[in-house]
């Protein structure tokens, strides 16, 4: 089931009117039912996936028990290994098998060898790669003495399951959401009003923007060869605020229906373009994701203590991994790749941890260093994001040599198409309103709030009839 689908917009409020009219007075009752509409959420795509989360969940479950119970710290790593072997071993079969097996036959290819393996038609369990992570967050909390197992069956399963994050995140932690199930919810017009504030603008986001701009992201990508580099920076330019628009936009969603239901969620996104560093583009995109992997990876493995060549390694793993994390193709390692570089000088210039506020403080504009260090880290971004989107590396780099050799100074694409100049206009409004509420959570607080709701209303329901339904982009990882 999509966020952005007939079947949600019936699904959710019937949820919410049992949820806080039904079983509002008994928490037991209030769990098991987000269960039960977790489960039929995520089972509306393929209900035969349903046993690989409950396979997960029971493992899980059991391994925070006999962890508990037990006082030999060899026993309990025994513990960790078992939930580690089983949740990724199910991410890798699903995910990664046929990647492995057709780069093997390639790498013989290339010597002169032929193998005539096969690979299986395996289908990716959408959201597969989120409730690993989740899961195992609880496991490794639990085994650290971060966290107290779950005695509850029923409050771990929801937390595994819940279904506003399950398929696309936020990649909660069991130390934020899991003790919320243990808590009475009781219903708070504030927190509701947030959440359906954070919808309007999280489908906005998606069904505006990010729809809009695929339109023209598929035709200038598919027809690469034959545009001038004007058009195919513009075809970059529309693929990072589509993959924006379509992620932040289901986080936005995804956060606001747990408010909904007396759940608070993470936050995922930060306003990440106006990042004056590729560090602080890290800790403003996909929050959940970068500090899953600098607590449970990068940390452990030393972080940034121990000489620059541990530093620098400890850099490329992490980016590598998070690349690999996106998805079974080498175009994801490289993307990568691209990231760690892009990181090192930051690092070696010990300028890692610049930039903790917000770009330009309380003023309206910004500084020209600063507008120069935001279009800079911009520009990185926007060359990286080229291999996040093309089937293949050497596609990515043929695109890229394309845009930068071919220059002809004309915009090809913006003479095709629905609303073609209006809509580019509509991208720069949408960063302005961005820019002039980067303070807050989103723009439907401050001033003339009802006025700047109504607009967007009206928006989605104009421009974003024209617009093509897309899935969206982080269901496939």
């Amino acid at each position: 089931m999509f966020f952005n689908s007939i079947e949600y917009l019936i699904f959710l409020p019937i949820c919410f009117t049992i949820y806080w009219f039904v079983v509002q007075r008994n928490l037991k009752w209030q769990n098991l039912f987000v269960l039960v509409i977790s489960y039929i959420f995520y089972g509306w795509w393929d209900w035969r996936f349903l046993s690989l989360i409950a396979f997960s969940t029971i493992v899980d479950y059991t391994v925070g028990i006999y962890m508990e119970k037990s006082s030999s710290k060899s026993q309990r790593k025994r513990l960790l290994w078992i939930s580690l072997i089983v949740n990724l071993g199910l991410l890798g079969f699903f995910k990664y098998y046929n990647f492995f097996v057709d780069s093997w036959v390639a790498s013989f290819d290339a010597i002169g060898i032929s193998m005539n393996t096969s690979t299986l038609s395996i289908i990716l369990p959408v959201g597969i790669s989120f409730y690993t992570f989740q899961t195992l967050s609880y496991t490794i909390d639990v085994y650290r003495g971060n966290l107290k197992p779950s005695k509850n069956l029923i409050n771990f399963a929801a937390y595994v399951a819940f279904f506003p994050q399950l398929v696309a995140g936020p990649i909660e932690r069991a130390t934020n959401l899991l003790p919320q199930f243990s808590r009475k919810r009781v219903f708070n017009e504030d927190q509701a009003i947030s959440g359906l504030h954070l919808i309007v603008w999280g489908l906005f986001q998606k069904v505006v923007i990010a729809d809009s701009c695929a339109v023209y992201v598929n035709a200038i990508f598919e027809d690469y060869s034959t545009l001038n580099a004007t058009s195919l920076l513009l075809g970059a330019f529309y693929f990072a605020f589509q993959i924006y628009g379509d992620f932040a936009g289901y986080s936005n969603i995804a956060i606001g229906t747990a408010r909904l239901f007396g759940f608070d969620l993470m936050r995922n996104f930060n306003y990440p373009y106006f990042s004056r560093n590729i560090a602080e583009f890290w800790r403003r995109w996909h929050i959940s994701l970068s500090t899953w992997f600098r607590d449970y990876v990068y940390i452990p493995l030393g972080g940034s203590r121990g000489t620059r060549m541990y530093q620098l390694r400890n850099v490329l793993i992490i980016f590598l991994v998070s690349g690999f994390w996106h998805g079974a193709n080498w175009t994801f390692v490289v993307w990568g790749g691209l990231h760690a570089l892009f990181f090192i000088p930051v690092l070696l210039t010990n300028t890692n941890r610049n930039h903790l506020d917000q770009v330009a403080g309380n003023r309206l504009l910004p500084s020209l260093r600063e507008v120069f260090q935001m279009v800079f880290t911009f520009g990185m971004v926007l060359v990286a994001w080229v291999f996040f989107r093309a089937e293949s590396v050497y596609l990515a780099l043929s695109y890229i040599k394309r845009m930068l050799v071919n220059l002809q100074f004309s915009i090809e694409y913006l003479s095709i198409g629905r609303y073609s100049v209006e809509f580019l206009l509509m991208i720069i409004v949408f960063i302005g309103i961005e820019w002039f509420h980067r303070q807050y959570e989103h723009p439907f607080i401050g001033r003339f709030k009802w006025i700047k709701i109504a607009v967007i209303i009206i928006l989605l329901l104009t421009l974003g009839v024209y617009s093509d339904q897309q899935d969206f982009i982080y269901f496939q990882f």
